[in-house]
């Protein structure tokens, strides 16, 4: 069954292809109306599009020439980078002592780094932002919060060695070196039932590391031996959207979990890679409020993670948790035939710390406020 317009001949139909302008839009409606089906109808469809392409302004056809070649050119640019330069561990250290060094981990005084950054008006910038968050919601439930910042000094001060948080410590916090599985227990579960997941990302960016480039969106550390490289999805509360399209299923994951800190700057999801010899210079980490999760990806024998004089071992497929504001170390001295030891790293809060507090807590220390 063919369906035939009434009322329209063929000369009829090729009306609008010599129809003026001023017509062509209550014409084409009208042609649309009677269309047919039929090899005719087809035909006349195509010569319609054809002579209104003929139609076009000069200018409109310009405009996309333009847009095209400079999309073009932007394929070519990004095509032909090229990976940064590669920083030898040696480099790091010579230029130790101009950038600080403190208890062998390198500072690098960036004014972004929560950690490297120390100023005297540390605390009265933090007793700001908890009034000003005070006065947008409540004072309820603030009081450890508002004890630790006012007695900061003291308490940072006053702290054992083996525990001394370097930017902020939250008071009455249970303490301890490692944390039992079960404190963040849905979490753990969901980043173990996704190993396989991580570790195949991770083996894909990991094809890309040769003998004399630095691969883009890795970070070399400073180790007094050895090489430490992180891929950050999360780098102190803030996204890196290049890295996180290169590892889509796992930043995904990080959705999914239920304590991950993602909104500030003591939050940070990376896979972090030790090659073999390497030893990671004893330090503490910026704060208490926090527990660090590594999920084990490739763990070789003779790799130890130390922290509060205790050591333990990774495992593949297991989170380990443990508390880095205390004094804390790792090596790998596992042989060379045996690959890096890799961990997906990933910070969740303290099980002791309450709601209320860790959303006055993201609003504190937001980043970049």
């Amino acid at each position: 069954m063919v369906w035939v317009p009434l009322r329209t001949t063929r000369t009829d139909r090729r009306a609008p292809l010599r129809a003026p302008a001023s017509r062509c839009t209550t014409m084409s409606v009208e042609w649309l109306m009677g269309w047919s089906w039929s090899l005719d109808g087809l035909r006349d469809f195509i010569a319609t599009g054809i002579q209104s392409f003929r139609d076009c302004d000069a200018s409109a056809l310009a405009a996309v020439a333009c847009l095209l070649l400079l999309f073009l050119w932007y394929c070519y640019h990004v095509g032909r980078e090229q990976p940064r330069a590669y920083a030898t561990v040696n480099a790091l250290m010579q230029s130790a002592e101009a950038n600080g060094l403190q208890n062998g981990y390198v500072y690098c005084h960036s004014p972004e780094c929560v950690r490297c950054t120390h100023h005297d008006g540390l605390n009265q910038k933090l007793y700001h932002n908890l009034q000003e968050y005070a006065k947008r919601y409540s004072w309820s439930g603030m009081g450890r919060i508002h004890k630790g910042i006012r007695e900061q000094g003291r308490y940072l001060n006053s702290r054992p060695s083996i525990q001394k948080p370097e930017v902020f410590f939250l008071p009455d916090l249970p303490t301890t070196p490692y944390f039992p599985r079960d404190a963040q227990k849905h979490d753990v579960e969901l980043l173990e039932r996704n190993f396989q997941t991580i570790l195949c990302e991770f083996e894909t960016l990991y094809k890309a590391f040769s003998n004399c480039s630095l691969p883009q969106g890795w970070k070399m550390n400073s180790t007094p031996s050895g090489e430490w490289f992180t891929f950050y999805l999360v780098n102190q509360g803030m996204c890196v959207p290049r890295n996180c399209r290169r590892c889509p299923r796992t930043y995904r994951l990080l959705g999914s979990l239920r304590t991950c800190i993602g909104n500030n700057v003591f939050g940070n999801a990376c896979i972090s890679v030790l090659s073999p010899g390497t030893v990671i210079a004893e330090h503490y980490g910026p704060t208490n409020i926090r527990i660090r999760c590594h999920l084990g990806l490739k763990t070789p024998s003779n790799c130890e993670l130390v922290v509060g004089g205790e050591p333990q071992c990774w495992a593949e497929g297991r989170c380990l948790l443990f508390d880095d504001s205390f004094l804390h170390t790792a090596f790998h001295e596992g042989p060379p035939e045996e690959g890096p030891r890799v961990v997906f790293m990933v910070d969740l809060w303290h099980p002791n710390v309450a709601a209320a507090e860790r959303q006055a807590l993201d609003f504190i220390f937001a980043p970049g406020r």
